[in-house]
């Protein structure tokens, strides 16, 4: 017998960590490397939410709080649903954890039996097929195409759907493509689950506020309110407010799902940081403006990336409707070999050249499910972005 637990046999350490890591590691040797492959904006949290964690420190809020939050952030978390999505949940239906992947936790661990399978669309953030096989369920992944956006067809998700299927999980915009679904787009979706009574759908809304060019987000119980009483609708503070390591995310969903995940909370870190979460109370009740001027500097940051990308030989890179991240295909590469004699067989082989080549840190597509691609963060500065593409078009032309 092996001293881990067979259950941890089954999870990888996250590669996206793993890849940031690296760079650092070739940074702190005196390298000259460019890290495009952390999932955090560059901006700094806002002032006023800042003195809101001080003020929390500051009136002694340093203390336990309720499990799964202070009432103050579940009526500002209701709040928020209500004025940004048209949803209806009383503060008793909202969780709040250390971090959006705790509420993926807590909800896979608290409904997961050994053999329940869960649908994700590949290419997936690279936490849910792990934490799906943590508590012993299988993952059924449903490849999307280039050609249609990275975004799930109906009749695919129908395919998929099996009398052991218990979750649907969706994110939009994604994480690693920025592909973002239109309210008619998820109507399609939701039709098909309508007719599935035992699927429940769990909607990674993350990246709601980093939309560009007039795109309107919808998120599914929104859209289809008879889906209501089976989604766990999720969001956080980390990417639209810049609060990354603050560590809070938050769902809503029916009673009994929440209750059970409290239960589990309960048993595992017990509370959030408090003062993180008096943090994020400022956040959601606080100035909203900035939201929208952020989103219009990621815009350009896109721009200038998907250009300079598709001008860099045997690549192919889609324009996405939200996130900070593209996902182009490196299909033109494979085959190929570099300057230094690697050989390009996969998209991985591609990344690797790439980062000991050229300085450049992006995360190789095999890692969040569907090759030949890869993901770039743009969540940097516009001089940096420039000096990587740069790198990336050099290197691509360098290939034989």
């Amino acid at each position: 017998m092996g001293f881990v637990a067979d259950s941890l046999q089954r999870v990888r350490p996250s590669p996206t960590i793993a890849v940031s890591n690296k760079a650092m590691e070739l940074k702190a040797a005196g390298e000259d490397v460019i890290g495009l492959g952390a999932g955090e904006p560059d901006f700094d949290t806002p002032d006023n939410i800042k003195q809101a964690g001080i003020d929390a420190i500051n009136r002694g809020k340093t203390k336990y709080t309720a499990v799964d939050g202070i009432p103050e952030l579940k009526k500002a978390i209701a709040n928020k649903f209500k004025r940004e999505n048209g949803l209806e949940y009383e503060p008793s239906h909202v969780t709040v954890s250390s971090g959006g992947k705790q509420i993926l936790y807590n909800a896979f661990l608290a409904t997961v039996n050994p053999g329940d399978e869960v649908i994700i669309p590949a290419p997936y953030w690279v936490s849910y097929p792990d934490i799906v096989m943590l508590g012993g369920g299988k993952p059924v992944f449903v490849e999307t195409k280039i050609e249609h956006g990275f975004k799930v067809q109906p009749e695919d998700l129908e395919a998929a759907i099996t009398p052991k299927t218990k979750w649907f999980v969706f994110n939009s915009p994604s994480n690693p493509t920025g592909a973002a679904y239109t309210h008619d787009d998820l109507k399609k979706l939701t039709d098909v689950l309508l007719k599935h009574d035992q699927v429940w759908v769990l909607t990674d809304d993350m990246y709601e506020h980093l939309v560009y060019d007039e795109f309107k987000f919808a998120t599914p119980a929104q859209v289809e309110p008879k889906l209501y009483d089976r989604t766990l609708t999720m969001n956080g503070v980390s990417k639209a407010y810049a609060m990354t390591g603050w560590r809070i995310g938050y769902a809503a969903g029916p009673d009994k799902l929440i209750s059970a995940m409290r239960k589990l909370q309960s048993q595992s870190t017990s509370n959030p940081c408090s003062v993180s979460q008096w943090a994020a109370v400022e956040a959601l009740d606080g100035p909203q403006g900035f939201l929208r001027e952020r989103a219009e500097v990621f815009k350009e940051r896109r721009d200038l990336v998907v250009s300079m990308l598709n001008q860099a030989k045997g690549l192919e890179c889609p324009t996405p409707e939200g996130a900070f991240y593209v996902y182009p295909s490196c299909a033109g590469c494979i085959g190929k070999t570099s300057p230094k004699g690697k050989k390009i067989e996969s998209d991985e082989d591609f990344v690797t050249a790439l980062l000991e080549e050229e300085g450049v840190s992006v995360v190789h597509g095999a890692a969040f499910g569907l090759s030949p691609f890869f993901r770039v963060s743009y969540a940097t500065s516009t001089e940096t972005l420039e000096d990587a593409c740069q790198r990336i078009q050099r290197f691509c032309g360098s290939l034989s």
